[in-house]
């Protein structure tokens, strides 16, 4: 029973109005691309061996893992075949201290970039800071200049720290990229950047920010169209948000995320995290933004194995995949593709989803807490992506589940929860044709609000468009 002393206090309650939405968009990243990447990394297997025994880092089994991009996901845009940590020399370059790659697993890389090109991909390296220390003798290609004289100390990865302030020291990254640019190289992961980069292991200087900028720099001048992608957790302070943000087309906002050393290649507690670093990036970026040149980098997606393997539940997989694609992210898989399931294919392949993805690469979406339109973190999240001048728009409600120690929101109820959130928390205003994506589904014109049951890591995917 309500008491007349309840119901005055009802009555007279303030009504709260939403924030209002400031809509962001991305723009033409600082090397020129107008979306994300899409294709596959190595990381995840050389990590997580016991996922595909047999498999080992090499140029023959990379290239079976990129073969399947060409015949089974090419139409989905999935293009970039990228290496990671170990196709170089570890220790030292060629004459000119520039990379090299390691023969013994990557014999003919110029061959394999031809191959790959033949096909409709894309070859992806990995490199980290620093010249090699064993390196310090030799002359930078086209000066009388030594590495020592612009490199010194030790950063922990057998490197020197660089001297950005020597001109020489640009000639050094200009002679690397001119040389990638000449294999057929088209993007280059850039791995153990600081502010970041936490918990390395190594001895990282506290700002290598000049690294980022010098390969940018590198890049413009190489003749190629090279795609840079920076690594990890970056800071994302509006000081070097800003750096990042003017130089650098993808950068990651979380550690690793795959199970490394495990049977499976994910859990989704590392999931949840992910998602809340990428809440962290995305309400940094509204408040130094209106436009972002740099797309987030949330690591490798894990949806394309049955879930014995990824380690998430096709319900959880389809959430990861809707996140990946409302943030506009990289969709960069790490999976064994030559046992690519046919919900993996459904989910990457997958007609209205692509259609979404290309809004999501205009409009990154932002969390909308329901009852409130604030941006903290929520088991029970809404995210919007846009609204665009026409008034379309994406949304997805998800229930994230208990959250398993790293989910930001820190509340624990199990099972299927209802979500009910109005347009005015979401910012926008009705009426709305509502389609859910995935499903196939549509809810028809919704004017009050969307009101709808979430089991545990389940999520809806909509796309709303004024009737």
């Amino acid at each position: 029973m309500v008491t007349p002393l309840a119901l005055l206090v009802i009555a007279i309650a303030p009504v709260i109005a939403s924030p209002a939405l400031k809509i962001i968009k991305y723009g033409t990243t600082p090397n020129g691309f107008s979306s994300p990447a899409r294709g596959w990394n190595s990381f995840g297997l050389q990590a997580n061996g016991n996922t595909a025994p047999g498999w080992s880092f090499d140029q023959s089994h990379v290239q079976a893992q990129c073969d399947v991009l060409a015949s089974k996901l090419h139409t989905g845009g999935y293009t970039y075949c990228s290496l990671d940590s170990g196709w170089s020399e570890g220790s030292n370059g060629d004459q000119y201290g520039r990379i090299i790659p390691d023969k013994s697993k990557f014999p003919d890389l110029s061959g394999f970039a031809t191959h790959l090109h033949s096909r409709g991909l894309q070859l992806g390296v990995y490199v980290v800071p620093g010249g090699f220390i064993a390196d310090k003798a030799k002359h930078i290609y086209g000066t009388t200049t030594t590495i020592g004289s612009v490199c010194s100390g030790d950063n922990g990865l057998v490197r020197c720290n660089w001297d950005y302030t020597r001109p020489e020291t640009q000639k050094w990254f200009n002679s690397v990229a001119n040389q990638f640019a000449s294999w057929g190289v088209d993007f280059i992961k850039l791995d153990y950047i600081t502010p970041g980069s936490p918990s390395n292991g190594v001895n990282l200087p506290a700002d290598e920010s000049g690294e980022v900028i010098a390969w940018h720099k590198a890049i413009a001048q190489c003749g190629r169209q090279i795609r840079l992608d920076i690594s990890w957790k970056l800071d994302r302070s509006k000081k070097y948000f800003s750096i990042w943000n003017q130089h650098a087309d993808s950068m990651r906002t979380d550690q690793d995320i795959n199970n490394s050393g495990s049977s499976t290649l994910v859990n989704w507690g590392t999931v949840q995290r992910a998602v809340e670093n990428y809440r962290q990036f995305i309400v940094a970026s509204l408040q130094y933004f209106t436009i972002i040149n740099t797309h987030p980098d949330l690591d490798n997606l894990y949806v394309a194995n049955d879930p014995s393997v990824d380690g998430i539940t096709y319900a959880q997989q389809q959430t990861m995949m809707s996140h990946w694609i409302g943030a506009g992210a990289n969709l960069i898989l790490g999976d064994d593709l030559t046992k690519l399931s046919s919900f993996g294919l459904y989910l990457l392949t997958h007609p209205a989803a692509q259609g979404i993805t290309s809004f999501t690469a205009q409009y990154p979406m932002q969390p909308r807490n329901p009852g409130s339109g604030n941006q903290g973190p929520k088991q029970m999240q809404a995210w919007i992506s846009g609204p665009s001048p026409s008034g379309e728009a994406v949304v997805l409600l998800v229930n994230y589940g208990p959250d398993q120690g790293q989910g930001g929101f820190g509340t624990t109820t199990p099972g299927s929860q209802h979500m009910t959130i109005s347009y005015a928390d979401l910012g926008i205003k009705p009426p709305y044709k509502v389609y859910d994506v995935w499903n196939d589904n549509y809810w028809g014109n919704v004017s009050a609000g969307l009101d709808v049951g979430i089991g545990e890591g389940q999520s809806f995917l909509l796309h709303l468009t004024r009737p």
